[in-house]
């Protein structure tokens, strides 16, 4: 490649400062879906009652009490997460060539976002929330948290694309075994959703001790929900699987660059969240562990997005490995 191809290429690149700004929107939405988590886990859903935008019908609180405090920080942190995920996209657009495949994340975060407060107002409105134990909640949380990770997913593509210096527009793009890596990421969701319903039955049906949790799971009195745990530890072995097919592909060396350092950080991921995931068994999901557990599963999911982003979306022509 001769030296004025890559100085026009380079040209056509996203400023340093979008590529940060992108990764430091995908953070800041984990630290907002881990305080979500933590409203969960705490109860404190119902902190603000049944209003929403508002808490408890206004703006300033006085003498709030701790579940209120918790809900209302939620609140805060997520309205300015819109207005970061709308900062992205029109930075995005300006920022970058026509074509270029960071728009398209970039305004899948911006619906995925809306879709999310509406889910997060329709949550409160309806009642599902804090101890609740309405039959609607369960599927209702499935939807939140398949939103979720869609909505991570984009914002990590959108960082991606943004960092990439070659096959980043539509036209120097080819996929690449397309269906297997979806499959994967299909799989890997629903290990999402059955990790959240799971969550859900150890906040609402708590358990005093290893041996009573397990009675619990198999006990015809115990609601479907408890009865229903063992489906997340299930599903999530034979995720294994996939993700197996997956790191396997995407170790191979191509002319484009070099992923098997990012599988071994997946593998690694993969390994410490087996282990959250069974000290969540023996310790009867403590609220810090849980928070932990979907701390991993966050930075795991968006390094396994990545990772299927380079699978996939493979650079049409050859170059310089990244």
């Amino acid at each position: 490649m001769s030296s004025a191809a890559i100085s026009v290429d380079a040209a056509r690149l996203p400023s340093p400062a979008l590529r940060r700004f992108a990764w430091f929107v995908l953070v800041y939405f984990i630290a907002v879906i881990l305080w979500g988590g933590l409203v969960r886990a705490t109860g404190s859903g119902a902190g603000c009652g049944d209003h929403w935008p508002l808490c408890n019908g206004t703006v300033v609180q006085h003498s709030p009490r701790l579940d209120t405090m918790i809900e209302f920080t939620h609140r805060f942190t997520s309205g300015i997460s819109f207005f970061s995920a709308v900062g992205l996209l029109v930075w995005t657009f300006a920022g970058t060539v026509k074509g270029h495949l960071a728009r398209a994340a970039a305004v899948w975060t911006v619906v995925f976002t809306l879709v999310e407060a509406v889910l997060g107002a329709l949550l409160v409105k309806l009642g599902l929330t804090a101890q609740s134990q309405s039959p609607l909640r369960a599927p209702y949380l499935a939807l939140h948290l398949t939103n979720t990770l869609l909505l991570l997913a984009a914002l990590t593509l959108s960082a991606h694309l943004l960092s990439r210096r070659q096959g980043y527009t539509r036209a120097t793009v080819r996929l690449v075994a397309p269906i297997g890596a979806v499959a994967a990421v299909i799989v890997v969701m629903m290990v999402g959703v059955t990790g959240s319903l799971a969550a859900l039955g150890d906040t609402l049906f708590p358990a005093r001790s290893l041996g009573a949790a397990l009675a619990q799971d198999f006990s015809a009195t115990s609601g479907w929900l408890v009865r229903w745990r063992w489906t997340h530890p299930t599903v999530a072995f034979f995720a294994s699987v996939f993700l197996i097919w997956l790191l396997v592909r995407a170790s191979r060396r191509t002319a484009h660059w070099d992923n098997r350092g990012l599988s071994a950080l997946v593998l690694v991921l993969l390994a410490a969240q087996y282990v959250l995931g069974v000290l969540d068994v023996v310790l009867l999901a403590p609220t810090w562990l849980q928070i932990a557990h979907l701390l991993g599963a966050d930075v795991l999911w968006a390094a396994l997005v990545v990772l299927t982003a380079r699978v996939v979306l493979e650079p049409a022509k050859a170059g310089s490995r990244e």
